[in-house]
């Protein structure tokens, strides 16, 4: 099965707000766009992750791959957009500030999907939601933001739930940001 990825990108001066306490405005910049650039790179060595698409509001300079406009609707409205945008194909949605994401860790969350029809990876709070791989959820509909994980449960299901240590670290707060470091994370700073 070859799997369609959308990562969803804020726009410069939006991103990584949380840590403004410990990181500048434009160290904040460059920690998320090397964490963007980690994700894709990370997506690319996925031998069952096909084409990778954007969602933002403007189209980075140098992107060659797909492009969804974020028009600005909310996160969920734009990821239902771009879905059917795609049509039926199996689709990965992951966010991109996931500083030890490893390409098993994808793996195992697409495998979990083509077992179940849709898989989920919380958060390490076991709140929110970092990544959804859908093979065969026509019914399901996206429900990002606080307390997203029991929401995209209770459409998919406990057996859906993916595990990996590389999923569950984000990179919001400043203790997320230790906890990426502590597991070997570095990222340039100017």
């Amino acid at each position: 099965m070859i799997w369609s990825a959308l990562v969803p990108l804020k726009p410069p001066g939006a991103r990584k707000g949380r840590l403004a306490e410990r990181l500048s405005a434009q160290e904040r910049e460059r920690l998320s766009h090397h964490l963007f650039e980690r994700t894709v790179a990370t997506l690319a060595a996925v031998p069952a992750i096909g084409p990778i698409h954007l969602l933002s509001a403007d189209r980075p300079d140098g992107w060659a791959a797909g492009w969804f406009r974020d028009a600005g609707r909310g996160l969920n409205p734009e990821l239902e957009a771009a879905r059917a945008a795609l049509g039926a194909e199996p689709l990965v949605v992951i966010h991109a500030d996931l500083p030890l994401v490893a390409p098993a860790d994808i793996a195992a969350l697409l495998a979990r999907a083509e077992v179940q029809g849709m898989a989920i990876a919380p958060d390490r709070h076991g709140e929110g939601t970092n990544a959804v791989a859908l093979a065969r959820a026509p019914g399901f509909r996206f429900a990002f933001g606080p307390g997203s994980y029991a929401r995209h449960r209770a459409q998919a299901g406990a057996g859906a739930r993916v595990d990996r240590a590389g999923l569950a670290l984000d990179c919001d707060t400043p203790d997320d940001l230790d906890r990426a470091c502590a597991a070997g994370f570095r990222f340039p700073f100017p």
